[in-house]
């Protein structure tokens, strides 16, 4: 089975995991989209300080719009990074966050679409992310695999990666997607 070359990140917002990506050596190729053309050349500006701007294509507006656009033809190379806006820090009060009422993303307006291009992405969840309501999307008859990532003892954000075929690890921190065969 081909090994994935081409890592589109859907909400690069200033770049961090974008340049992270970057930074691995991983990709043969990178691309960010940013829909606030103001965060977008804060973004270019820290890829520039990191050294890597020339391995990030950038494109400005929306996410959904540009990779139906321009990346259609490429989901069978591509993973889908996205890490969408939660709906402001209310979700740090919630039990259990619910992905149906994410804003201004729910979990499914951002799974439909992403599901049309490829069907391996990873999403930068909260912690607290309702596992019921992802596992409605896990493809049949497969597990879908939730990361929790963990910084002093306490668990900062979990991260479910679809795949039909292949398992992936997002590790943001050391700028990856690890395929787990």
């Amino acid at each position: 089975m081909p090994v994935k070359t081409v890592l589109i990140d859907a909400f690069a917002g200033a770049g961090g995991n974008t340049i992270a990506f970057a930074l691995s050596g991983r990709w043969e190729r990178i691309f960010a989209i940013e829909k606030d053309p103001e965060v977008l050349q804060c973004a270019k500006h820290n890829a520039e300080v990191y050294g890597v701007a020339n391995k990030i294509w950038w494109a400005q507006g929306d996410c959904f719009d540009i990779i139906k656009k321009r990346f259609a033809s490429m989901g069978k190379d591509a993973v889908i990074f996205a890490s969408p806006p939660w709906g402001g820090p209310g979700y740090t009060s919630d039990e259990v966050f619910n992905l149906s009422t994410m804003q201004p993303y729910s979990l499914r307006d951002l799974y439909m679409p992403f599901s049309k291009i490829t069907t391996e992405f990873a999403l930068y969840l909260p912690r607290t992310s309702n596992l019921n309501q992802l596992a409605k999307y896990a493809p049949q008859d497969k597990e879908l695999q939730v990361t929790h990532y963990c910084t002093k003892g306490a668990s900062k954000v979990g991260v479910p990666a679809t795949s039909t075929d292949r398992t992936y690890q997002v590790d943001v921190a050391a700028g990856y997607v690890r395929i787990l065969r």
